[in-house]
């Protein structure tokens, strides 16, 4: 069996491109990492406890955990923790380009494998405006960098280098080969 160890809509509804034979099992334990890491490093961190907590429990299964961050000028940014903080976020993304991490480790038994998928992104130079409007939705609060690219924040973004399903959180193409090493 293939579990999910994440509780993101995002990633459910891509991995069931791949398959529609999976579990949902959320990891629950408290996600840390040390922010001094590099951004690839530090979000590969993430997705390993994620990993880690879920297989103890089904070691037998093939378990997949991910997380994303989005990075610029070396400044990690997560989930924003209120609409200050997503203003704050979208402020620093605006008229740049800045890069998107997925970072995925996949465990069964003893086998692993972690690969982490960078896509960059740019901004268009976003208005105060703007920045209201798009905050006032709510869809910047459960995603890193204060944005959805699937979602209305599409409309912030002028262009992307790399894969569009890793700025949603989970680089399908990539995972589909990965899996095939498990069998």
């Amino acid at each position: 069996m293939i579990i999910l160890a994440s509780k993101s809509p995002r990633r459910k509804e891509l991995l069931s491109l791949i398959t529609r034979d999976f579990e949902v099992i959320p990891a629950v334990g408290e996600e840390i990492a040390d922010r001094s890491l590099p951004p690839s490093e530090y979000v590969a961190e993430l997705a390993r406890h994620k990993a880690e907590e879920v297989a103890r429990s089904y070691p037998d299964d093939i378990v997949i955990g991910a997380d994303t961050i989005v990075s610029v000028n070396g400044e990690i940014l997560g989930k924003p923790k209120d609409e200050a903080d997503a203003k704050r976020m979208l402020k620093i993304l605006s008229g740049c380009e800045h890069s998107v991490f997925t970072s995925v480790c996949i465990k069964c038994g003893d086998k692993n494998n972690a690969f982490c998928e960078e896509t960059k992104v740019r901004f268009f130079e976003l208005t105060e405006q703007e920045l209201n409007e798009y905050t006032s939705t709510g869809e910047p609060f459960d995603k890193a960098g204060a944005y959805g690219i699937q979602g209305l924040g599409a409309l912030l973004v002028s262009g992307i280098t790399g894969d569009y399903y890793n700025v949603m959180g989970l680089p399908v193409g990539k995972l589909a080969r990965e899996l095939k090493k498990f069998g």
